[in-house]
């Protein structure tokens, strides 16, 4: 599997964010190898023909459409470059988090750490121009900064990411308001740092102060999921992930992800895809859309 780093030298850009015009100079391949990278990527796509294996699904490639890519995330293109345009905004997230002054800044968005919702999101000519214009203008400020470019190019990322959350939003049947209440999105980002060890409920309110009913209302409130269920999710995503992306057999992984016995990680796996460990595995390789 290849791995990238954040390169804040490209493209003429010396910061952890970035904007890559595809019809540019700017070097930025689309690579068929499964790759994973430590920055976000939100990929504006003006015209486009082939397919996205992201994780665990594939994504045939639409014009005026826009894809999600978390970092640590699988992926693998499959594209067209002769019908192939748009542009990529990618970061780091704590460069973002300080960015705004936000420490759980990137956990506010639907469509990052997304495991049961497409990553996906197909928008109207007007919307994608808007942000391909948006985007251009960042991109100027990154490369010919000025003393107060830094406000500008902060205002523009946080109308685009915003303005994207709604959309998403709609689409999925989610509550669209960003909340004032950090717990929800505080339960998010603990869940992304102790997935490996934390699986019950429990584990989390004792982490956060709060009673197991005050979490599932705001958890409900923000995810349109139960607690449990977005800790299950989450979890059975991050099985999927080895069972797809690394040769582990299911004893190293129910080790990885704190089972007590591999059987117990089976009966899990079984239980929320009706497929074993194995036969999951056998099935992808195989190219069976699970």
């Amino acid at each position: 599997m290849k791995y990238i780093e954040f390169n804040k030298t490209v493209c003429g850009v010396n910061l952890l964010l970035n904007v890559i015009d595809f019809q540019s100079d700017c070097p930025f391949a689309l690579d068929y190898r499964t790759t994973s990278a430590d920055f976000f990527q939100i990929y504006f796509l003006k015209k486009a023909n082939g397919y996205l294996l992201l994780n665990d699904k594939k994504i045939e490639l639409e014009s005026n459409s826009v894809i999600f890519i978390s970092k640590h995330q699988h992926y693998s293109w499959y594209v067209d470059y002769a019908q192939f345009e748009g542009q990529l905004l990618l970061f780091q997230d704590e460069f973002l988090n300080d960015f705004f002054s936000d420490q759980f800044f990137i956990f506010r968005f639907l469509y990052f750490y997304q495991t049961k919702f497409p990553l996906s999101l197909k928008i109207s000519d007007v919307i994608l121009s808007e942000n391909l214009m948006k985007l251009a203008k960042i991109k100027e400020e990154l490369i010919h900064s000025k003393t107060d470019s830094v406000h500008l190019i902060r205002s523009l990322l946080y109308y685009i990411l915003i303005s994207l959350n709604r959309l998403y939003a709609v689409e999925n049947n989610l509550k669209n308001a960003i909340s004032v209440d950090n717990t929800a999105y505080h339960f998010r980002q603990l869940v992304e740092k102790h997935i490996n060890k934390l699986h019950r409920v429990e584990d989390y309110t004792a982490l956060l102060g709060i009673s197991r009913i005050s979490l599932n209302k705001v958890v409900k409130e923000q995810f349109n999921v139960t607690v449990t269920s977005f800790i299950k999710l989450r979890l059975l995503f991050e099985i999927k992930m080895k069972l797809i992306h690394t040769t582990m057999t299911i004893s190293e992984i129910a080790d990885r992800y704190n089972f007590s016995e591999p059987n117990h990680l089976s009966r899990f796996f079984k239980q929320k895809t009706n497929y074993s460990p194995t036969d999951f595995r056998l099935a992808y390789q195989n190219g069976i859309d699970l």
